[in-house]
């Protein structure tokens, strides 16, 4: 099962562990040389980020892809102001989980909550969103269903809108809950050290 494969992948991963600032910081470095880090908050174990790198063609780590927690920013010294003044009321998507769901939220969008229409494309396991405007359009995958090879289910999705922001929830599957609360009990096995500077790096 992609299920067990996943898990099986997690326990053999090489990991470190730091705390610092509330945090749980985990870094994984996988056998095929991928590397995975997390924060999670220490009270309540919910996962604030999480992203990826791995080696290039020549063997150079690329940049880091954030896959769940606040995008990673250009950095703007070099900008013109006025890109910078444009470019800050752009929609702005990024993955934000519960406990009990999977999370997205895209601020920017001004529109009204009837504007926006929000399915699950099965056949290209995809979430898609569209306004009737014509003013967005988005596809996202669900990262962890892809690794579980579990079935999109249409009836996990809603949505709703507030502060010109777009909130779209999927309801974890029991599998993915199942896995996550073993995740935690393994973590939890980690000694973990002190967080002097932020960044978990493993060896």
């Amino acid at each position: 099962m992609a299920g067990d494969n996943w898990r099986a992948q997690l326990r053999s991963a090489r990991k470190t562990a730091l705390l610092g600032d509330g945090k749980r910081k985990i870094h994984y470095l996988f056998d095929n040389g991928k590397e995975m880090a997390e924060e999670y908050d220490v009270k309540t174990n919910q996962l604030l980020l999480r992203k990826w790198r791995e080696k290039n063609a020549l063997g150079a780590y690329g940049n880091w892809q954030v896959e769940v927690g606040e995008p990673t920013l250009p950095t703007v010294g070099t900008l013109d102001r006025e890109l910078i003044k444009e470019s800050s009321t752009n929609p702005v998507f990024m993955r934000k989980d519960t406990t009990n769901s999977f999370q997205w939220r895209i601020r920017n969008l001004p529109y009204p909550k009837d504007i926006y229409n929000v399915s699950v494309e099965k056949d290209q396991r995809c979430c898609v969103i569209h306004t009737t405007n014509k003013k967005y359009f988005k596809k996202f995958s669900i990262p962890d269903l892809d690794r579980f090879q579990l079935p999109l289910d249409c009836t996990a999705l809603s949505f709703t809108h507030a502060n010109n922001t777009l909130i779209i929830t999927y309801q974890k599957p029991p599998e993915i809950l199942a896995a996550e609360e073993e995740l935690q009990k393994e973590l939890k096995k980690i000694k973990a050290a002190n967080d002097g500077d932020g960044e978990c790096k493993t060896q």
